[in-house]
């Protein structure tokens, strides 16, 4: 299990020739809350953003993240999709539960590297109440439902 901010920044490399490809910038989710792939940014000057899916990722390391070759990082597909930080960002909006009850604001996303599922959620209710009490992480095994205005969830 892996967090976004964990992942974010880190270096993806040619697992066959050793070959620096670009940094880890955004996760890509789908509209049924699962990790579809990653967003590489690459260059220098200019960046440019790519797509990685999930499925053509050879390892994540805690140091950087290994792919079989560059053919593997596709344009980016502007539709329906969810980033955590760029395109329809999901950071920063309400988590409610089902019943109505407001969690907290979303700040990050723990999600299985394998088969990218997300499997929980860390809110934040504001910045003292994080030096008081913590953030908290809210953990689903279903699916959220991603709006406009909010995501929510099933928790158990």
């Amino acid at each position: 299990m892996r967090t976004f901010s964990l992942l974010k920044g880190l270096t993806v490399f040619n697992a066959n020739t050793g070959d620096k490809l670009g940094s880890i910038c955004d996760l890509f989710i789908s509209q049924e809350g699962l990790v579809k792939g990653l967003l590489l940014k690459k260059g220098a000057l200019l960046k440019k953003t790519f797509l990685i899916d999930i499925n053509d990722v050879s390892s994540f390391g805690w140091d950087g993240v290994m792919i079989p070759s560059p053919a593997v990082m596709k344009p980016i597909q502007k539709g329906g999709e969810y980033t955590c930080e760029s395109h329809n960002r999901l950071t920063g909006k309400m988590l409610m539960t089902k019943e109505g009850e407001k969690l907290g604001l979303l700040e990050d996303v723990y999600f299985s590297e394998e088969v990218g599922t997300i499997v929980g959620y860390e809110c934040t209710d504001g910045f003292f109440s994080d030096m008081l009490e913590g953030k908290h992480v809210i953990k689903t095994e279903e699916p959220p439902a991603i709006g406009k205005d909010a995501i929510i969830v099933n928790v158990k």
